[in-house]
């Protein structure tokens, strides 16, 4: 038996033993702020510092849900103020704003070349739904030592603009991300502040960056170890070098004696084990569900010669996909209506499939929930978005959000209110009938049990629009963020390419 979430079942319950902690109540969001510029924002702050900012909302959402009950919460929605997702380059630095998402870096070529471990970070955080809404600021924010890009950007020597409203103006200061974080998803962050702007150097012409992961499994998968590199090579020998490893201690840290161990060398053999050396004995690893300690201080050695083998021998950018699926059409700024304020008693429109619907219950509910609930308001079916992990892991409630590929179940409500939204019902057209991923789905017997497919469709959709002829490789890098329980995956794939060839084909004998 499932329960809503946040309701709880009665003390005659038939459900044995205790509720997993995505059936149990969260924190209620009592009223999502929905400012039009920074400076309002940080007013916003300034006025509750209980008020939480919230951007792509991935980490905070499931933390409020994990959180247990307590006090209702208001939050500060970044994703309608104008330019807060932009990107700027100068000529030493590239200076990412505080909305910038990570489906952002991975499609910016600029990336690869000046901040290698950068984007290398990005490509292994969550999925392209949840990269098509997590920011590299909520990475930092949250300050878990597992995540992703912590690594990358303390090796390169980023830095944090975080901004308050002291009342009369917006203060700014600057820190290192080597001196921001304090300890366990802690950080020198206060209540009032936002993180505006991400300074990153660019990488110096004679510098090589590398970033690397161990994981469980390829994709959705919490780091065992993380580690970003930078090496400064001049005519073949090292001059300098940074390494940051993550999920071996309480915060990401960076190796002490890398840097003495290479310089000098050409990556010898016997500098690379020395160099390892430093990195196995730096630390007094964490022992959590995912590795014991001394699997990580063994682990740890042999990432950072493999890493250092690479960078000597120039294969540091190797592994980056040729094509890197999005899901997505264009991850700009969309403006959405201007309602400042969204309770749950406000109410909330947005197109769903071409047209109109409206609800209220919007500050609690994500889009998931409202989506199926406002549609059966009004007699509108929309109940094949499913949720199948209620917590970004599965897939089955992906949905197009203002054009790009989501997951549902961590979308507030609010944030998508004036925005367009394409459900599974909505890939069939009256005229043309079955979109040709649905109908591919069908003649490849790609549907088993059924309930995750409505996420693969839309994942799938999405895929075959950006990508028109997809290997294997890209298939499954774009359907990483989608589950399938039956393991049907290989018809499924071969749906997504008889689909795209199905599209081509469309295409070719309509410019004829």
């Amino acid at each position: 038996m499932w329960f809503a979430r946040g309701v709880t079942p009665t003390a005659d319950s038939s459900l044995p033993g205790q509720l997993h902690p995505v059936q149990t109540p969260g924190r209620a969001v009592a009223a999502v702020h929905r400012p039009q510029s920074v400076v309002q924002a940080l007013q916003l702050l300034a006025d509750d510092p209980d008020r939480l900012p919230l951007a792509g909302g991935t980490d905070l959402l499931l933390d409020l849900h994990r959180g247990g009950v307590g006090p209702s919460v208001e939050v500060v929605d970044l994703t309608a103020i104008a330019d807060f997702d932009s990107i700027e380059e100068t000529s030493e630095e590239l200076v990412l704003s505080g909305g910038v998402r990570h489906g952002q870096v991975i499609a910016d070529d600029r990336f690869i070349r000046y901040a290698t471990p950068l984007a290398q970070a990005c490509l292994e955080i969550g999925s392209p739904q949840l990269r098509n809404r997590a920011t590299i600021a909520g990475n930092l924010a949250t300050a878990s030592p597992a995540n992703d890009t912590l690594s990358a950007l303390l090796a390169l020597g980023a830095a944090v603009e975080l901004s308050t409203w002291d009342g009369a103006a917006v203060q700014a200061r600057r820190v290192a991300v080597a001196d921001f974080f304090t300890g366990f998803r802690a950080t020198v962050l206060q209540p009032n502040e936002l993180i505006t702007r991400i300074v990153v150097p660019k990488l110096r012409a004679n510098q090589r960056g590398l970033w690397v992961k161990l994981g469980n499994r390829r994709a959705q998968a919490i780091s065992v170890i993380h580690a970003a590199f930078v090496v400064d090579i001049d005519d073949g020998i090292v001059s300098g070098a940074t390494v940051a490893v993550g999920s071996m201690a309480a915060t990401v840290m960076l190796v002490p004696g890398i840097g003495a161990a290479l310089a000098g060398t050409s990556l010898d053999s016997t500098a690379i084990t020395a160099a390892a050396d430093a990195a196995r004995n730096a630390f007094e690893p964490i022992d959590d569900v995912r590795a014991t300690a001394q699997y990580r201080r063994d682990a740890v050695e042999s990432l950072v010669t493999r890493s250092l083998l690479a960078i000597r021998d120039q294969q540091h950018r190797s592994q980056w996909p040729e094509v890197v699926p999005g899901l997505h059409s264009a991850l700009s700024h969309v403006p959405q209506t201007a309602r400042t304020v969204v309770t749950d008693n406000t109410a909330i429109s947005m197109n769903v499939n071409g047209g109109e619907l409206s609800g209220d219950g919007a500050s609690s509910a994500n889009l998931l929930d409202w989506l199926r609930n406002a549609g059966a308001a009004v007699e509108r079916t929309l109940d094949g978005t499913k949720e199948g992990c209620a917590e970004g892991e599965c897939g089955a409630c992906t949905v197009q959000l203002n054009g790009a590929a989501v997951m549902a179940c961590i979308v507030q409500a609010a944030q998508a209110d004036g925005g367009t939204v394409v459900t599974v019902e909505g890939l069939a057209t009256t005229d043309e009938g079955l979109h040709p991923i649905q109908q591919a789905f069908i003649d490849e017997f790609a549907v088993q049990c059924g309930y995750c497919i409505p996420g693969f469709l839309m994942a799938g959709c999405s895929l075959v629009d950006e990508v028109p002829n997809p290997t294997d490789e890209q298939i499954k890098l774009g359907l990483s963020g989608n589950l399938c329980r039956c393991t049907g995956y290989y018809p499924i794939i071969q749906a997504v390419k008889s689909a795209a060839e199905r599209l081509a084909s469309d295409r070719l004998e309509a410019n004829r």
